[in-house]
């Protein structure tokens, strides 16, 4: 692997993990064209979504410290609008229960999704899929709840949709945030939820996936931290488009980009190619 490749792929990740367009498929897909690129395992995949990590808690910063300071103890003052946290403690909560289902097929299925992620043939698949959640998704008209109209049932869907992401091609943010919608959020809300849902699940990629990183042989560290860097820099960006593109309900134009994109990737890895 050299500069741009590391470069290139930390770029690809740090748009495609925000937007819903599966940065695992992109990753998948785009490795396969670089002969020169290898990694231990899934190494590299794991730094470039630490990446984007840390540009989702930038980005959601005021709402992180929020829910922090939900846990530290008020007493002796009065309960206002401006200090009352219970809003901060019931997002919490549905994080966690959010966050289960994810742990527990990640782990479950480790091995059988660390072999599907060496096809690009199943990512361009699973990445047409990702297409039809987001056509449809902007077809519902009357996606009118907020946070505070939020719920357990919820919170359990969008994470078993979260699952269903782990395989390369199911956009996270694609997934979570048309079940948001389908369960009639408004489409800030769940996407809000969808990013703040992020948090836990790359962590504990990231941790899971640790053994691949102290793998990384010494002379090649740089060039992750290259692509870590950039990962987080296109990730803050996508985030800011994100939000000023859902709020017109365009998820349609992602749909057409991941049919195209899965498309040619079906033709160009066609055996007759």
């Amino acid at each position: 692997m050299n500069l741009s490749t590391a470069a290139v792929l930390g770029i690809i990740q740090g748009l495609t993990e925000l937007f819903p367009v599966s940065s695992s498929a992109h990753l998948v897909i785009f490795q396969s064209f670089f002969p020169d690129f290898h990694q231990p395992g899934v190494a590299f995949d794991a730094v470039l979504h630490a990446g984007t990590l840390v540009a989702v808690v930038f980005y959601f910063r005021m709402d992180i410290w929020n829910i922090f300071k939900a846990f530290i103890p008020q007493q002796g003052k009065v309960v206002t609008p401006a200090n009352d946290f219970s809003a901060s403690r019931k997002l919490l909560l549905f994080i966690i229960i959010g966050t289960i289902p994810a742990a527990f097929f990640g782990l479950l299925f480790q091995d059988n999704i660390h072999e599907i992620f060496e096809s690009a043939q199943a990512a361009a698949f699973f990445l047409i899929i990702t297409g039809f959640l987001l056509f449809f998704s902007d077809k519902v008209k009357d996606a009118d709840r907020g946070e505070k109209e939020m719920n357990i049932t919820d919170s359990i869907l969008i994470g078993l949709a979260q699952s269903v992401a782990l395989l390369p091609g199911i956009s996270r943010s694609g997934a979570t945030i048309t079940t948001g919608i389908f369960r009639k959020l408004n489409r800030s809300t769940a996407a809000r939820f969808s990013f703040l849902l992020s948090l836990p699940a790359i962590c504990g990629a990231v941790i899971l996936e640790w053994p691949f990183i102290k793998q990384i042989p010494s002379g090649e560290i740089w060039l992750y931290f290259i692509g870590f860097i950039c990962a987080a820099l296109a990730g803050l960006l996508s985030l800011k488009l994100f939000f000023l593109i859902i709020r017109e309900a365009r998820l349609k134009y992602f749909a057409y980009y991941c049919w195209v994109f899965a498309l040619f990737t079906l033709l160009v890895k066609s055996p007759f190619f």
